[in-house]
């Protein structure tokens, strides 16, 4: 995980060392939180959709690791990405983005929270980006912000329909919460001298959370790292303009795993229904292995912070909905052939469509053609379906390839196939694109 106020900066020339792929483990998910993005769209000519800089940049990263983006929620400034590895699409399910505006004295829409909640491998869970109110005295007014985002926010599921319904929620972004009391020369030297631990007690979200129940409920590991606001661009010095900003950890990574519901004494059958509850069969088990900062970056006047988790859960279930696989040779002398078989029911359209994905895609539309399911009649459960596709759709030149069976209803991949070969086409030669005649041998 990421969080990052960019100070409407364009991206660095790479984001290598921000998402750690110099020195992870293999991740599986990467959710990345920003605020004050540039709110200008940039218009890729590589790209279907209006992407901004940022997402740009992270697609082409992540895409040849072999992550594509689930999903993403813009709220002017405010931005969230998240990625899987292509083998978890299938198990990322009911995905719903929203987005709450925020703002003290009319000023509407500069601040607040934008979200995006799915179900991964049965388990539901949110992701919370905020940028709440800004400046030392309104440590108050950032809870309230935070509440009022809280009960705001509606995904139109009915076990989840908020963000604390969810069993495991991440609260980050710019919280803005400062460093209480304490002058700037105490700050300062406390910094440089490593002692980082003498300002936990004035932090103000560590004082907040004494006294807010509903906070004791997040989780923070220990802030080790160096205050991460406000530094002077493209240096690891704090402020030195006229304002001289006090430093401060203003940029945060919390988590929540939703506690257990206790039965009411007086209710026998609440409380022997509640021990066999579904979800405490399927308990999750979350555990941060990493949470600092990357001062290797000066774009912007605050640093990144980075968080790493490990997640530990029982797959609820671990079978696609549906099943999807081509036929035969493929190439596009001929017209090819796929199947795709319904596994179990859900709420499958003749809108829902199968894409054609070159190994290394980005996102679901990022598609080399596509089909339409059967339009006639939905499928029996385990009735095999056969898809033709014309040879004109079918790339010319060889390479690996997968296809997806992509939900309307659920708006996510529900289906891939295991990556296989097109074959280069004779036409492919005839138009010239490879060259018939390699080191002198007639191809």
């Amino acid at each position: 995980m990421v969080t990052w106020n960019v100070a409407t900066a364009e991206p660095p020339e790479d984001v290598i060392s921000l998402l750690q792929l110099d020195v992870q483990p293999p991740t599986d998910l990467y959710v990345i939180g920003l605020q004050e993005v540039n709110a200008t769209p940039v218009r890729f000519i590589s790209d279907l959709l209006v992407e901004d800089s940022w997402s740009h940049m992270f697609m082409e990263t992540l895409a040849p690791r072999g992550f594509v983006k689930v999903t993403s929620m813009r709220m002017q400034g405010l931005l969230l990405v998240v990625f899987a590895k292509q083998i978890h699409l299938p198990f990322i399910r009911d995905i719903k983005t929203t987005y709450t505006r925020t703002g003290i004295f009319g000023y509407w829409g500069n601040k607040g929270g934008v979200s995006v909640r799915f179900s991964f491998y049965g388990h539901p869970v949110c992701f919370l980006n905020c940028h709440l109110a800004a400046h030392m005295n309104y440590a108050l007014q950032r809870i309230d912000e935070f509440e009022y985002i809280l009960e705001a926010q509606d995904f139109d599921i009915t076990d989840t329909p908020q963000v604390l319904d969810h069993k495991l929620v991440f609260w980050f972004g710019d919280l803005n919460f400062r460093i209480a009391d304490h002058g700037l020369h105490f700050l300062r030297s406390s910094i440089n001298g490593g002692r980082l631990n003498l300002l936990w007690d004035k932090d103000q979200l560590i004082m907040m959370k004494k006294k807010e129940p509903f906070l004791q409920e997040f989780e923070e590991g220990p802030l080790n790292f160096k205050p991460t606001y406000k530094f002077d661009r493209n240096s690891d010095t704090y402020d030195t303009s006229g304002k001289k900003r006090k430093p401060a950890w203003t940029d945060r990574i919390l988590w929540r795993i939703k506690p257990k519901t206790l039965p009411l004494e007086d209710d026998d059958e609440k409380a022997s229904t509640s021990t066999d509850d579904g979800p405490d069969e399927y308990p999750i088990l979350v555990t941060q292995d990493k949470y600092t900062s990357e001062m290797s970056y000066g774009v912007s006047d605050h640093k990144p912070v980075i968080a790493t988790f490990t997640m530990e859960l029982r797959k609820c279930f671990d079978t696609p909905l549906v099943h999807v696989s081509p036929v035969g040779v493929w190439s596009a002398d001929q017209d090819a052939l796929l199947n795709y078989t319904v596994q179990e029911d859900f709420m499958s359209s003749t809108w829902d469509w199968i894409g054609l994905y070159k190994v290394g895609f980005k996102s679901a539309t990022n598609y080399e053609t596509f089909v339409w399911v059967r339009e006639n009649e939905l499928p029996e459960i385990n009735e095999v379906i056969q898809i033709s596709v014309d040879k004109d759709e079918i790339p010319l030149l060889s390479g690996q390839y997968v296809l997806g069976y992509y939900s309307t209803n659920m708006q996510s991949i529900v289906g891939l196939s295991a990556n296989f070969q097109i074959l280069e086409s004779k036409r492919a030669v005839m138009e010239g694109l490879v060259p018939d005649n390699i080191n002198g041998f007639k191809k």
